[in-house]
């Protein structure tokens, strides 16, 4: 619109706005309309993915109990060589987790003898330190050190409630 208002009187002003108005009322009504829809079928559409996330969860948590999937200390113990990384890894909750602390770059478990700590950064150092006799935890403290992704949220939880499945073989 390139017409030049500055001529026109308040109530000619006032009268052109109010037909505009009255105009957009129609088109108004129909956008919400539109939106109200558009609404429904994103509800149904997280409705969907909630459950699929669920019922991905429950199966993932059904493979833990059959033993389809290692504890952390199993995965240690059979593993010569290879990276954290090549897994994730899962509370017993089905809740993915990392390993180590959170805003770390990569994925580490701590060892401990009894008086000492040691970090191991990957599956061979792991195996190593257990097959020396080192217990997963710190002294005092046994255990696994997890972070939930995208959080700085931790918790040191019991070695048997961490399982590991191949990257792979990872729910979306």
């Amino acid at each position: 619109m390139s017409e030049d208002l500055t001529p026109l009187t308040d109530e000619e002003l006032e009268g052109r706005v109010s037909a505009i108005r009255e105009r957009m009322r129609p088109v108004e009504v129909q956008l919400a309309s539109l939106r109200g829809e558009r609404d429904i079928l994103l509800t149904e559409r997280r409705r969907r993915e909630r459950n699929a996330h669920r019922e991905s969860r429950a199966d993932l948590k059904a493979a833990m109990r059959e033993g389809k999937f290692p504890t952390i200390v199993e995965l240690v113990a059979g593993s010569q060589a290879g990276a954290l990384d090549e897994y994730a890894f899962n509370l017993k909750t089905g809740g993915e987790v990392r390993l180590g602390y959170p805003g770390a770059r990569s994925q580490s478990l701590t060892f401990t003898d009894g008086v000492q700590v040691a970090q191991a950064a990957d599956l061979g150092e792991a195996a190593r330190l257990y097959a020396a006799g080192w217990d997963l935890g710190s002294p005092g403290r046994p255990g696994v050190r997890v972070h939930f992704p995208g959080t700085r949220q931790e918790r040191l939880v019991p070695v048997e409630e961490v399982f590991a499945r191949p990257r792979a073989a990872a729910a979306p």
